[in-house]
């Protein structure tokens, strides 16, 4: 049975990304099956890995909205090992008509089950935000990790998304657990850099 994995911070421009693909391509070279779920309407991780335009449907969108199966949007990259989910604009309307359905915040976790089944690893990048689309993420996964830059203001937001993630323990996934919180964007000449440091690790 796999792991899987929620990169969060409702934060943009910390790192979210750039770490899923990252860590997924070095799992994959160490020889574990990856599958990258891009969950962005902004797909920034499906054109990292080589897939955007036309070529990104169907994707993820389709896939929780019962349109197509997994392995109709699961897509090879360059990487052996490495597959994905990709996304595209499309998956914006998904914050609107998740609203009203029933199982709303479990969309992605049902659409997921089967590849548990065929992979080791499931990473899963949200979008920055604590929307709906985030909190399918966070219900889907085993653990949150959570990327945060090495500034002060970055620390202000941490304390709403742990309550957010406590929250989703507590009525959505009881066996989530929080991975990690890991310092990206680390200048040690910068002033900044060491109090966020010493303050995010207490």
């Amino acid at each position: 049975m796999g792991k899987c994995y929620v990169f969060v911070n409702q934060k943009g421009g910390v790192g979210k990304t750039t770490s899923a693909i990252n860590i997924g391509a070095f799992l994959a070279e160490a020889g574990k099956s990856v599958l990258l779920v891009d969950f962005d309407s902004q797909a920034n991780l499906s054109s990292g890995v080589g897939v955007s335009g036309e070529e990104a449907k169907p994707g993820v969108y389709e896939l929780i909205s019962d349109i197509a199966s997994l392995e109709e949007v699961t897509r090879p990259t360059s990487i052996r090992g490495l597959s994905v989910i990709p996304a595209d604009k499309d998956l914006s309307g998904a914050t609107v008509e998740l609203i009203d359905q029933e199982r709303r915040d479990y969309f992605l976790s049902d659409a997921l089950k089967p590849a548990r089944e065929k992979y080791d690893f499931i990473l899963i990048d949200s979008p920055p935000s604590l929307g709906v689309l985030t909190v399918n993420g966070i219900t889907a996964a085993d653990a949150v990790l959570i990327p945060m830059q090495c500034e002060y203001f970055a620390l202000e937001g941490l304390s709403h998304l742990l309550q957010t993630v406590k929250s989703i323990q507590k009525s959505l996934n009881p066996k989530l657990v929080i991975g990690g919180i890991f310092f990206t964007m680390y200048g040690p000449r910068t002033r900044l850099a060491h109090p966020a440091v010493q303050e995010g690790s207490t």
